[in-house]
Parts: structure tokens; C-alpha cells; sequence
């Protein structure tokens, strides 16, 4: 261990790849890197968060998963904080090949709301889990089976993640025909594509499917329209540039891809409530104001 932080690679990959473990957000420059998922335990204390847009609090037992580090901004902990943290590349989550079609259920929940209460019971499972994982890897370095023996360790973790996310929401199995569909339509917005594409025919079209069927099935697995999808990312990068005060909104307005200044406007007014003037002096004054439909994701 150096610095706080620990550090596993697959046999192979280079140093932005496998698991890295440190005991805080603040200055841990893993934690907002495109393609890492991150996992937070909060032992005590609090800290906050933007992710897409929204203002997220944390406090003692609550887990955070990140499905994409990149989306995240105006990381914050309390004087008092303590944490798990954990970093995982996209590609070793990948590599467990988990048999349950709940991931991609839980993925777009998790974009809605990354914060989960945990009961005293499941708050002791995860830190033990965590911890457990973290001292294997510091101390399994002459394991022969070490990959193999971590990766089914962090497989019993996720699973139990699982287990706890979906209790009490009812969900339907998800046929890997469709798993297979909704994870496309979430790479296409994960790649950008909304900034110049942000009408669902087009979506559709790519899928070889109807925009009905595109809407009906993420409906089915998240509660939510493709349409909103779409939103969501678009209201999310729209928001990052408005923090960025050296761009003008004219300068957004075409980064995005809107017609007009006009159109722009409206479109932000109508997902939050606020002009982009508004917003922009909004998140100066209060860092960041919450889109209308989302405020009840931020309350504990």
C-alpha cells in the first residue's frame, strides 16, 4: 500500500486497468476517469456529489456505485469522513461475466440514484467483503491463482450488491435478447451520440427495432422511456459546460448541437425548471441546482 491507495492489474493490462482500493475521493485521481466504476462505503462522516446534473449526499452506511467516473464532478467529504473506495475498470467488471441479466436493470437504476441505505446487516456484509478483498490483495501477491481467486471474491461482493439493490423493487428477468439491446442503446449515449442525435427514431434505427419497442423495453427494465435516456445524458453534459464558465452559452448552444440559442434555452428551462443564465448563477451560488423530477433522489 502507497499513499492510501492499492493497486491490482490483470495479467497484462497496463495501470488503468483492474482494482484500486484508497480510503477517500478527495485527490484520488482514479475516481472520475472515464471507463472506471466506482464503489463507495461510507464508514462515517458525509460527502456529496454531482452526477449528471443532480446533487447527491452521503452519509454513514451508504454505499455509492458510479456506473461511469467521468459523469461525476464537485466531489466533497466532511472534515470527519471516512470511506471505502473502490475503482474498478469497466474492462475487469467485464471479465467476471456474471450470469444474471439484473446488471443492466441495476445499472439504469443506478444512473437515477447511486446512493443505497444500507441496514446495520448489510453494512457489516460489504465492509467485511471490502476489507476482506483489499488485504487479499496486498498480502496473495505469491498466489498462483491470484486473478482467479480476487475476481470470484469481488464476483461474491457484486452479487450481494444485487441481492440488496433488488430487494424491494419489483423487477422483471430481463431476456438476454433484450439485456443484449438495452446495453447497446447505453453505449450508443455513453459514446456521445446524443450530442448530435437526440431523437429516438434515430436510436432505433441503429437497434433495427421500432421506436415503440425501443421505449416499451426500457420501460420494462428501468421505469423509464428511451426518451428520458436520451435527456438524461444530454441534461448532463449540458450542465458540466454550464459549470464551465469560459464557455458562453452561444458556445454551448453549438457544442450541443441545438438549432438556436433559443431552442437551447427552452430545452434547459423545460428539464429544469431554470434558464441556462439561472442555472449557471444557481450552481454558482448554491453548487448546483437539481432538475425538478430528480429532487426526490437526493433526499435521504
Amino acid at each position: 500500500m502507497a499513499d492510501g491507495h492499492d493497486t491490482l492489474y490483470k495479467k497484462g493490462e497496463n495501470a488503468d486497468t483492474g482494482i484500486v482500493f484508497a480510503d477517500g475521493v478527495t485527490g484520488f485521481d482514479q475516481a472520475c476517469k472515464p471507463g472506471r466504476v466506482l464503489h463507495i462505503l461510507c464508514l462515517r462522516g458525509g460527502m456529496s456529489f454531482m452526477l449528471n446534473g443532480v446533487g447527491y449526499n452521503v452519509a454513514a452506511r451508504d454505499y455509492v456505485i458510479l456506473p461511469d467516473g467521468a459523469l461525476v464532478s464537485s466531489f466533497a467529504e466532511s472534515p470527519d469522513a471516512e470511506s471505502i473506495v473502490m475503482s474498478l475498470s469497466e474492462r475487469f467488471v467485464a471479465s467476471l461475466a456474471l450470469r444474471s441479466n439484473y446488471g443492466i436493470i441495476g445499472h439504469l437504476s443506478l444512473l437515477q440514484n447511486p446512493v443505497m441505505r444500507l441496514s446495520e446487516d448489510d453494512f457489516a456484509t460489504c465492509r467485511e467483503a471490502m476489507q476482506t478483498l483489499r488485504r487479499r490483495m496486498n498480502g496473495s501477491v505469491a498466489h498462483q491463482f491470484r486473478d482467479e481467486m480476487l475476481g470470484h471474491l469481488l464476483m461474491a461482493h457484486v452479487l450481494d450488491l444485487y441481492d440488496i439493490h433488488a430487494r424491494g423493487r419489483r423487477w422483471n428477468d430481463v431476456p438476454e435478447s433484450t439485456q443484449r439491446l438495452l446495453r447497446r442503446f447505453v453505449e450508443m449515449l455513453y459514446s456521445g451520440e446524443y450530442i448530435v442525435h437526440r431523437d429516438m427514431e434515430y436510436y432505433a434505427s441503429r437497434l433495427c427495432i421500432t421506436p415503440n419497442y425501443l421505449s416499451d423495453v426500457c420501460r420494462k427494465a428501468s421505469g423509464r422511456s428511451a426518451t428520458y435516456w436520451i435527456d438524461r445524458f444530454t441534461l448532463g453534459e449540458v450542465t458540466r459546460l454550464l459549470m464551465q464558465k469560459d464557455l458562453s452559452l452561444s458556445d454551448i448552444t453549438e457544442r450541443m448541437n441545438f438549432s438556436s440559442l433559443s431552442y437551447f434555452s427552452r430545452y434547459v428551462q423545460r428539464h429544469t425548471g431554470l434558464s441556462p443564465s439561472d442555472y449557471r448563477r444557481s450552481h454558482a451560488l448554491t453548487g448546483g441546482a437539481t432538475p425538478p423530477e430528480e429532487c426526490e433522489n437526493r433526499k435521504k
